[in-house]
């Protein structure tokens, strides 16, 4: 498994999906979302017996850590993706997704790469402070620096201390703070 790769991966296909929650009609995008969470788990379940289905079980064995549950962080972005459009507004839900396409893929790339100084969980203050950095310096296209600045740093603390996979936590967490200080 190649980490620089699955972050880019995660970046790139975590903005196409905020950008297919900004661009198309939110039915569409909550029926997308809903196919692609159950056929997500229909593909997880069929590799995690032991099939190979073809592109999808290469796709997996390149871009999934080990021991993790095949497709975990996909389904889990979709599941936060799709949390995030139910009860926040489709602009909040898009900021959101923005957020966890940046903050999360940055802190590990920076991280794992530059990262020395360990403050919790295996994460480094040099990969939290660069995720922090760039999500915000992204955010003040759509919202002001204050609330760009806010919204990345108590998103990367939760990020940072949660127990729970970050797919789930970090856009919640974003469109909590987005919908208090909009």
């Amino acid at each position: 498994m190649n980490e620089s790769l699955r972050q880019v991966v995660h970046l790139v296909f975590g903005l196409g999906i905020a950008g297919f929650v900004l661009f198309f009609d939110r039915d569409l995008t909550l029926s997308v979302l809903m196919l692609a969470l159950f056929v997500g788990f229909i593909l997880s379940d069929a590799v995690s017996r032991g099939y190979t289905v073809p592109v999808v079980s290469a796709f997996i064995a390149s871009l999934e850590r080990r021991d993790a549950v095949p497709g975990k962080g996909a389904l889990f972005f979709a599941l936060g993706a799709l949390f995030s459009l139910v009860f926040f507004s489709k602009e909040v839900a898009f900021i959101g997704l923005v957020v966890l396409s940046l903050l999360d893929s940055v802190t590990t790339l920076v991280g794992v790469r530059f990262g020395r100084t360990r403050i919790y969980n295996h994460k480094s203050l040099e990969g939290t402070l660069a995720g922090v950095a760039v999500t915000a310096a992204a955010l003040c296209l759509f919202v002001p620096p204050a609330i760009a600045f806010a919204t990345a740093a108590v998103t990367a603390f939760a990020e940072l201390v949660s127990p729970v996979d970050d797919n789930l936590v970090i856009p919640v967490v974003a469109c909590l703070v987005l919908t208090v200080l909009l």
